[in-house]
């Protein structure tokens, strides 16, 4: 049985996107919305989410790719779909790994907001001295 769609989960700092990547005419959704709607107020974040399909030298206009993103801001949620995507299109095409990964496309970001500590003002933030 073939797939109808590939699917990928890319995440970066607190964003998290599921991308579902088909065969169609060029069809890219971020939640329920074209990309370039989404993505209005930056042409560098709309060359990021379609970074894996330059690599590969393949014309995006031959896939239909439906995203769902949450949490974060955009430019961390142009990064979960930059590794959603990645991830996808090694599902299609194992042999497109080793040209994703010499591109650095297939490894999350781990940084995250680091937490509030009891008695500070932030994560690492103190008060401030006072000798007398």
């Amino acid at each position: 049985m073939v797939a109808s769609y590939f699917y990928g989960l890319g995440r970066r700092k607190s964003s998290t996107a599921r991308v579902r990547l088909s065969n169609g005419k060029g069809l890219f959704t971020v939640n329920n919305k074209g990309w370039k709607e989404y993505f209005a107020d930056s042409k560098y974040l709309q060359h990021q989410a379609l970074k894996p399909f330059h690599t590969l030298e393949l014309d995006p206009e031959k896939y239909d790719v439906n995203v769902r993103v949450n949490g974060g801001g955009h430019p961390s949620q142009t990064g979960a779909i930059r590794l959603g995507i990645a991830k996808a299109l090694v599902e299609m095409n194992p042999d497109f790994h080793g040209s994703l990964k010499k591109s650095a496309l297939l490894g999350r970001d781990p940084r995250e907001k680091e937490r509030k500590k009891y008695g500070l003002r932030g994560a690492r933030k103190k008060q401030q001295y006072s000798k007398r």
